[in-house]
């Protein structure tokens, strides 16, 4: 997560972007309609938009929360979003919302104007921001749900769903098809309720029984997500995530993981028989930085952890750095 202002001489960039150039040449020999070339402009400039509205917050995780924009501010839920979003704005994080009123007015609210983005979708109803983060520069007006979307989790370390309608369930089950089929990053998704609520363990006795119960998922996909009706509990949840565990990258057909303290031989042997099902049974290797990592110079400083992981098994994955960070040293 390197700071914006970092210039890195890329070797990349110009062959990349005569290739875009390239592409944009093509359809006008494809002879595409008109309709189409304002939907391929407008998603260009609006995915262009995000990124600058993102760029100058590179090196600052974020939590994304999904909820109801008919949530009323009277209501125990509403209360809690906004208790969330404070706490975890307060443990480091900033806070992206969708910009709209109810659940997402309310984490607004609780992480603040300055802690936070707006990510808003341009409806002929529910589409004005709400008035936390109006007019701010961390606002992005988006027509596309799929551009909309992208920003979401590309920008996230952490997903947190509130009790919502038709889109928070869109958003929920897209964010886990992602991370369980390596199309994200592993993250913490927490499904999040008021003390005694049953939303999300309704929604959970859904996924086990029609899910699970006919083996469309496997057991460990349901290691992807948490349910928890405790504020203290979820951000507790995302802060351990990243105590050890920072990142991953695929580097020379191998998963990499990239951590912010050494692990001791002992918990490398433990972690590399531990999980030799989805290793190959091979061993876990330490290691510095990899050349292929130059455009990440801010990351220099973090331990690489090679692993021969199946590249399919993602819900175990997830278990493996959940032990990883168990097993490492005391900060400090």
């Amino acid at each position: 997560m390197g700071k914006p202002s970092d210039k890195i001489d890329d070797p990349r960039t110009g062959p990349l972007l005569a290739k875009l150039i390239q592409t944009c040449l093509n359809l006008a020999d494809d002879g595409i309609a008109v309709a189409d070339l304002k939907l391929i402009e407008s998603a260009m400039d609006e995915i262009r938009r995000g990124l600058a509205c993102f760029r100058p917050y590179a090196s600052v995780r974020k939590v994304t929360t999904f909820g109801s924009a008919r949530t009323r501010p009277d209501t125990p839920i509403y209360d809690l979003a906004r208790d969330f979003s404070r706490r975890i704005a307060d443990a480091g994080f900033m806070v992206i919302t969708g910009a709209g009123p109810g659940i997402m007015e309310a984490c607004q609210q609780g992480a603040g104007r300055k802690r936070s983005f707006g990510v808003n979708i341009k409806l002929p109803f529910e589409n004005v921001a709400n008035p936390v983060i109006r007019g701010d520069r961390k606002l992005v007006d988006f027509k596309y749900f799929f551009t909309r979307k992208l920003f979401f989790l590309k920008e996230s370390s952490a997903v947190v769903l509130l009790p919502g309608g038709f889109g928070t369930h869109d958003e929920g089950f897209e964010t886990l098809t992602l991370v369980q089929t390596g199309k994200a990053q592993l993250m913490p998704i927490i499904l999040l309720d008021i003390p005694g609520g049953d939303y999300w363990q309704g929604w959970d006795d859904y996924v086990r029984r029609h899910l699970l119960g006919r083996g469309l998922i496997s057991p460990t996909d349901l290691n992807l997500y948490s349910i928890t009706d405790n504020v203290d509990t979820a951000v507790q949840h995302i802060t351990d995530f990243y105590r050890c565990y920072h990142s991953s990258r695929v580097i020379r057909r191998r998963l990499v993981l990239r951590t912010t303290q050494k692990l001791g031989e002992t918990a490398l042997a433990s972690l590399s028989e531990e999980f030799s099902d989805i290793l190959g049974g091979q061993p876990i290797r330490q290691r510095g930085v990899f050349k292929e990592e130059f455009d990440e110079p801010a990351l220099d400083g973090l331990t690489r952890l090679t692993t021969h992981f199946d590249m399919e098994s993602y819900g175990r994955l997830r278990t493996l750095i959940d032990r990883l960070n168990q097993l490492a040293p005391a900060a400090g």
